[in-house]
């Protein structure tokens, strides 16, 4: 059965662009021009995955998101034609997965399209254990190996380290995760994150100063990175 992919973008050249590009792999494409557009056939035929711009007239991309999070856990990547941090960061926070800056190439596209599709899908999670070059969590078990070798992790330590690696490929911002591993009353508190990821780096990364599995998403948040997500540092 094919991925059937919802493009919203009320540009006829960018549905049209990316129509063709994702076509041309395989994927089944429906297209919407617009926010209400989206939401009825999001509603009418579920996608596997939203691709949706930011800035659209009457019904703009962080509303649908909303709307759409209200009862669906479709994965989606948000296309935004400006890198405003504070944008990008409303749009995760809201339960986009990923985003990406126009222009943008379609190979970089494709590959997280498929990292998103992975993620919906939870086939990263076989059996309570995930692993990603070298390191190895035992989600059952709470035991985390780097080559093989045990690493002790404190508490906070690990489930940063969870919450991260069960998200792999996405996006998570500093809201995101202090709500997540500290609770609400730490929602702020970004000076504390950055303290417990480069501990947690010193732990897990060959070069904590060159990290390659927890990478900075500068002024956003962190992604933990997978094979086919791209790399910031």
């Amino acid at each position: 059965m094919s991925v059937r992919v919802l493009i919203v973008d009320d540009e006829p050249q960018i549905r049209r662009a990316l129509s063709t590009g994702l076509r041309a792999n395989g994927y089944d494409v429906v297209l919407a021009e617009d926010g209400e557009a989206a939401l009825m056939q999001a509603a009418a035929n579920p996608p596997d995955l939203v691709i949706l711009d930011l800035e659209m007239p009457v019904l703009g991309g962080l509303d649908v998101i909303k709307e759409l999070r209200e009862w669906s856990h479709v994965p989606i990547i948000v296309l935004s034609a400006h890198a405003q941090e504070h944008e990008k960061v409303q749009a995760l926070d809201a339960g986009a997965d990923d985003y990406l800056t126009k222009p943008f190439g379609m190979d970089e596209l494709l590959a997280r399209t498929r990292v998103a599709l992975r993620h919906g899908a939870g086939q990263r999670e076989r059996e309570g254990r995930l692993e990603f070059d070298g390191l190895t969590i035992d989600l059952v078990a709470r035991i985390v190996r780097v080559d093989g070798s045990e690493v002790h992790l404190t508490p906070t330590e690990y489930e940063l380290l969870r919450a991260l690696a069960t998200n792999a490929g996405r996006v998570l911002t500093h809201h995101m995760l202090l709500t997540e591993v500290w609770g609400p009353a730490s929602a702020d508190a970004t000076n504390y994150l950055r303290v417990y990821i480069n501990q947690l780096r010193k732990k897990i990364e060959v070069d904590p100063m060159r990290p390659r599995l927890i990478v900075t998403e500068p002024g956003i948040g962190y992604r933990f990175r997978s094979s086919e997500s791209s790399s910031k540092s």
